[in-house]
């Protein structure tokens, strides 16, 4: 099996990555690819609800737990101090798709774009001291680097950008 196409978003918090994600997710899948999306988090984090079936089950001790319905599932995986899984484990985990989009993951050596906000908590620029970044996205002007700019809400310019980048091919509408 060939490994998935992967972009990346990158950026401080509240510099516009999930809202880029989210438009990007929704624009290549107008276009007719079949995306999945990885998003790291910082924090510790949870999807279950207490009180409810699977959290139990979790509370009890299970190492995984499935949930399952005629419309989708979800497994979650208890670490219970075991390291964070790597990158590539988790990316093989993965459903075959068309491209993998990537919220987080800032450091790792993948193709991305660096989303940048005047209201971000941290403005300091990540494209200067990461090679990987190929693009920039922002809501203001940019003039400190010689790559790419975009304007944060040009979703289709971003779009066909990251697919030129990554060899996704014609749209399959």
């Amino acid at each position: 099996m060939t490994a998935p196409k992967i972009f990346g978003i990158a950026g401080w918090k509240n510099s516009g990555k999930t809202g880029l994600a989210v438009r990007l997710v929704t624009e290549f899948t107008r276009r007719g690819y079949r995306i999945s999306t990885i998003k790291h988090a910082h924090h510790d984090f949870d999807i279950d609800k207490v009180g409810a079936d699977s959290y139990r089950h979790r509370e009890a001790g299970a190492h995984e737990v499935t949930i399952v319905s005629g419309t989708r599932y979800a497994i979650m995986h208890e670490l219970r101090g075991a390291p964070e899984p790597e990158f590539e484990e988790i990316l093989a985990r993965l459903a075959p798709c068309d491209l993998v989009l990537i919220e987080g993951y800032k450091r790792e050596p993948i193709p991305k774009i660096e989303a940048r906000r005047l209201e971000a908590a941290n403005r300091q620029p990540l494209a200067s001291s990461d090679p990987h970044i190929c693009a920039i996205a922002a809501d203001h002007a940019v003039t400190d680097t010689a790559l790419p700019v975009f304007d944060l809400d040009d979703t289709g310019a971003i779009a066909d950008f990251i697919a030129g980048t990554v060899g996704l091919g014609q749209a399959k509408l």
